[in-house]
């Protein structure tokens, strides 16, 4: 009866410690995240928040231009940042792979075999001649070695943790890739239109320029003007030829632009559409600010690298606690290699475990959680910058719509304006009643209403693209 009574006591001693240890390692060290509360406005400047956004259209559709479309499929094929970025997100998906199995024991296969030849005046070699009668004493194993240890405290789930968050870090980080990879193409392609546009008003411009000259030289034989006026009138003929050698430049140069970011050789002349073939916006929708700041893709990799430091707390508290390991070993052994895989007799296994308890680590431990908090501390802050950033800069991007719209209204009708001004001023030059200072001051004008023209449509395609990257499209 009393040994009965024991047995039932160490039983339910047993069950008590099993419990208690399912208890603790379901226990996991720091603190789950949470995403911080971040204040977002109701509307983005002052366009009425909506249920859809541009961001719900692919840039396929955006840039219907099939050049432009083009080039941008190169760009995402070929661009060296993009493909840089590919690789960062296999070697993150490489990690992943490898903390899927890290809660699993480790084994470790050896095999060995050695042969000794001690002195014959040691102790060791005498018992080899007296017991075996032998002079060296082989020995030969074949084992297998199990380590083993226990997440009690959730730290390698912690870590794991971490891991699968940098993993999606990486992969959103592509994505921002990707979105500004787009923008950026799209831009350099507008720029290269507008300065194509630029250069066909340059080249208007000289003509119209050495017209001019032709006529001044003209009437200076007949005796109606001064040398000072025909020379004035070919300075003007230079500048507008220096202009379009200028411009010839800046396209060459922004073609090369354009050819490395689809990462190919320069020196191929680009063929493009022109600048007035797009056709901007005519109804922004920049949906919930919520909802729309919550999928850029930036936004969305500062929000991964935040719950990889909130892991990385959990860890650094984890270290500090005990650990508990399991080892066991076992194979074959023998002393001679014709007994070495004879079974049962020369099979073998040892199984032991433990647990460690930091005691002393010259406060490495201490400071290590300390950095990881003071970490997490900087990634939620930069998450909050990120944040607040893209709110900024979709602000801005809905700000420069709107007014280039109305600069490109004022830019128009002063191009109208000096359209006329010209025809005028080389009419009332032709009946004596303007100068030539008139007719250039008026010539001079009319160019730079034309080039500020094109200037002002590209930007406004910026913009347009500038909203859709904000906004987290691509």
């Amino acid at each position: 009866m009393k040994n009965k009574y024991k047995r039932t006591s160490q039983s339910l001693l047993y069950v008590a410690g099993l419990w208690l240890l399912l208890w603790v390692a379901g226990c996991k060290a720091g603190k789950d995240y949470q995403r911080p509360s971040v204040a977002l406005p109701a509307q983005f400047h002052t366009v009425a928040a909506t249920d859809s956004s541009i961001i719900d259209i692919s840039w396929n559709q955006l840039f219907p231009d099939p050049v432009l479309r083009q080039w941008i499929d190169k760009a995402l094929t070929q661009n060296y940042d993009m493909q840089l970025a590919i690789k960062r997100v296999e070697t993150a998906e490489a990690y992943v792979k490898q903390s899927r199995v890290a809660l699993l024991p480790a084994v470790n296969a050896q095999v060995a075999a050695s042969s000794t030849t001690p002195s014959k005046n040691s102790l060791n070699g005498l018992s080899l001649e007296n017991f075996l009668g032998r002079n060296h004493l082989e020995d030969y194993t074949a084992q297998l070695t199990l380590s083993w240890e226990l997440d009690i405290w959730g730290k390698i789930r912690r870590q794991n943790e971490a891991v699968r968050a940098t993993y999606l870090q990486s992969a959103e980080a592509s994505r921002a890739v990707k979105t500004r990879l787009i923008a950026n193409v799209s831009q350099n392609y507008f720029n290269l239109l507008m300065l194509e546009q630029q250069l066909e008003v340059a080249r208007q411009n000289k003509l119209l320029s050495d017209t001019i000259v032709q006529m001044m030289q003209l009437q200076k034989t007949a005796g109606e003007v001064t040398e000072l006026a025909v020379q004035q009138t070919q300075s003007q003929a230079q500048s507008a030829a220096l202009l379009v050698s200028q411009l010839e430049q800046e396209i060459t140069i922004q073609e090369n632009a354009l050819h490395i970011l689809a990462g190919e050789l320069p020196g191929t002349p680009v063929t493009h559409s022109r600048l007035n073939d797009f056709q901007l916006w005519t109804d922004v929708k920049t949906g919930i600010p919520a909802q729309v700041i919550s999928k850029r893709p930036d936004v969305r990799a500062s929000e991964m690298e935040l719950v990889a430091a909130n892991a990385r707390v959990g860890a650094a508290q984890a270290n500090r606690y005990p650990t508990l390991n399991i080892t066991a070993a076992g194979g074959v052994n023998a002393f001679q290699a014709s007994e070495w895989f004879v079974v049962p007799g020369s099979l073998f296994g040892t199984v032991a475990s433990g647990i460690a308890q930091p005691v002393f680590q010259r406060r490495a431990l201490k400071t290590q959680l300390e950095v990881a908090r003071i970490q997490s501390q900087e990634s939620e802050l930069r998450f909050r910058q990120t944040v607040l950033n893209a709110v900024g800069e979709v602000s801005n991007a809905l700000v420069r719509i709107e007014k280039l719209q109305e600069q490109q209204q004022i830019v128009s009708n002063r191009v109208e304006i000096q359209r006329g001004a010209i025809q005028n001023a080389q009419a009332l030059f032709k009946s004596g009643i303007a100068n030539y200072l008139e007719v250039i001051t008026a010539q001079s004008n009319g160019l730079q209403a034309r080039l500020d023209q094109a200037s002002i449509k590209r930007q406004q395609l910026d913009a347009m693209v500038e909203l859709y990257r904000s906004l987290g499209g691509g």
